[in-house]
């Protein structure tokens, strides 16, 4: 069963959802020769034209190779591309087409794709909301958002309370995060776990100072609150404060992974299975972390097929903290694609059970959506920010 064809897909549109990114869509459709259909998925993000070409390079290395032999596919082109550990839009093409091979070897089997892992630890997976506090500015606005979330039953949720401050924060700017962390927590209470996204953007200096104001609100961890490859303001941050670090969705390789457990950065690794290596890398960087005493949480911002292959390897592995969940904050084309397959429930997901990746995609959908690939307009609010919420007040 060799692969036969290899198709990017770009989705769009005039339903945007609660930020930049979530209006758009990269798909991978892989084809063997014997008619079976596979979809994995890449990051979007400002990159859309370039991650589309970039697919069409990639896929040149994959069409006539064994669809059944995804390791070994995966360091075929390892080898033939010289700056696959470097370079973010063959990393994510990569991932995209590791993910479809997977939901075409358990659809071959008949079998969801966790059983192919080993079988389920666990039979649901805990998750986070997170795209839910768009226009949010107030510590009121955040509150109202907060408490309409955990009254559709999740238990856990993650927000950026940093409006417009980049790279450094002053007194104003603390003084509104706390406020906003504040009160989200004390409406709360202490039975909802709350996450704080820094979004990678402080130097460790301001971000030393955030910690000290609100590790008190006991955060279930930070995300990123230095930038990503500042790996000596890592090491300030982590031998100045006592909050749990979360990083690791730009991770693009193994050993890039293994960098940041050696030198105990986290105490939570995030990586993404569009761009550190589709499951192939994902479940080998889950099992550095879990040989290190690192939990796992996934990134998983994106879309149906990364949530739905997501799912599946959360369920496998013993070191899962929690998954991150855009799934009730997509646009509503976006839960369509998959027809609403996987729900969330009392703030628990289901592991969808189908052969594959366990989804149906909707390819008439598919057909309807579909865009040639252009540029995002670059504006003030940066594209990785909750919609409306690069301000202060």
């Amino acid at each position: 069963m060799k692969i036969q064809d290899i198709e990017p897909i770009v989705l769009t549109s005039k339903e945007k959802g609660g930020a930049t990114w979530a209006s758009s869509a990269i798909l991978v459709k892989v084809t063997t020769t014997n008619g079976i259909v596979g979809y994995g998925e890449a990051v979007p993000t400002l990159r859309i034209v370039s991650v589309y070409n970039a697919i069409k390079q990639v896929a040149k290395g994959y069409i006539g190779k064994e669809a059944e032999e995804v390791e070994k596919n995966y360091h075929e082109w390892y080898k033939q591309d010289f700056y696959l550990s470097r370079s973010f839009e063959s990393a994510t093409a990569t991932s995209a087409i590791d993910i479809a091979l997977w939901d075409i070897l358990g659809k071959e089997l008949g079998s969801p794709i966790y059983k192919l892992l080993g079988g389920k630890f666990r039979e649901q997976v805990k998750v986070y909301a997170n795209g839910w506090y768009s226009d949010c500015v107030t510590p009121q606005d955040f509150v109202m958002k907060a408490k309409e979330v955990t009254k559709m039953g999740y238990k856990a949720l993650k927000f950026d309370p940093f409006g417009q401050y980049y790279d450094w924060i002053d007194e104003k700017g603390l003084r509104e995060a706390e406020e906003r962390v504040k009160a989200v927590r004390e409406a709360l209470g202490d039975d909802v776990e709350i996450m704080i996204e820094h979004h990678g953007r402080f130097n460790a200096n301001s971000a030393i100072d955030i910690a000290k104001r609100i590790a008190k609100y006991n955060p279930l961890f930070v995300e990123e609150p230095v930038h990503h490859e500042d790996i000596e303001g890592y090491k300030k941050y982590r031998t100045s404060t006592s909050v749990r670090v979360a990083l690791g969705e730009r991770l693009v390789s193994l050993k890039e992974a293994m960098f940041y457990i050696d030198n105990r950065l986290a105490d939570v690794l995030q990586p993404d299975l569009t761009n550190v290596g589709g499951v192939t890398i994902a479940r080998k960087v889950a099992a550095l972390a879990e040989a290190n005493d690192v939990e796992i949480a996934f990134h998983n911002a994106f879309g149906p097929i990364q949530n739905a292959v997501t799912l599946q390897l959360s369920s496998v592995i013993p070191n899962l903290l929690i998954l991150e969940s855009f799934y009730d904050f997509f646009p509503q084309w976006k839960r369509d694609l998959v027809y609403g397959e996987t729900p969330i429930e009392g703030g628990y997901a289901k592991v969808p059970e189908k052969s594959g990746i366990g989804i149906n995609v909707n390819e008439k959908l598919i057909e309807q959506l579909k865009a040639e690939p252009i540029p995002l307009d670059v504006v003030e609010e940066p594209v990785w920010v909750v919609k409306n919420t690069w301000r202060g007040y």
